[in-house]
């Protein structure tokens, strides 16, 4: 079996109204083809696609709004930081842990955790990171709001030819 050599990057907290995350074509890049030009000036639907298209790549990579796939971080590059990259599993769980800690999961009416308990959460990162799994932990809090983390292995398994978004500062 192959292992897996590399560092990790931390992206979010996205804290957002579910609607908002739900919206799955603002969550997946640009197709690299742009769809054909429209025939003619009564071809609203070719305008409508190209139109859509034209957002989706002006938007996607700037936008703080998390990917469909977690290795798609990679490609908003103005959204890794140095502050958020690690070599350690340990720091990135940590600093999962922070911001888990600092927007709380909603629980449920009766008191009991709705979502499983963070000792198991962080237990599991630090099972998989280390073999270059990516981990995103997402899940409702107490005001209806959607919270998203995600630590991305970088150079991803199931994204390899997508490059780092930080390369000149490891």
């Amino acid at each position: 079996m192959k292992r897996w050599s590399g560092h990790f990057h931390g992206f979010g907290p996205w804290v957002g109204p579910p609607d908002v995350y739900h919206s799955e074509g603002n969550r997946r890049p640009p197709h690299p083809d742009p769809p054909p030009p429209p025939r003619d000036d009564e071809d609203k639907e070719a305008v409508k696609r190209l139109q859509r298209y034209r957002e989706v790549v002006a938007t996607f990579t700037t936008s703080g709004l998390p990917p469909m796939m977690s290795g798609h971080w990679l490609l908003k590059r103005n959204q890794a930081s140095v502050e958020r990259t690690w070599t350690d599993a340990s720091l990135a769980v940590d600093w999962m842990t922070k911001h888990y800690e600092d927007n709380p999961p909603l629980q449920s009416e009766d008191g009991k955790p709705t979502y499983g308990d963070l000792a198991s959460k962080r237990e599991y990162v630090l099972t998989v990171l280390p073999g270059g799994a990516d981990v995103s932990w997402v899940y409702y809090t107490k005001s209806g709001n959607i919270v998203s983390l995600s630590v991305v292995c970088c150079p991803n398994i199931h994204h390899p030819d997508l490059v780092c978004p930080l390369p000149c500062a490891l």
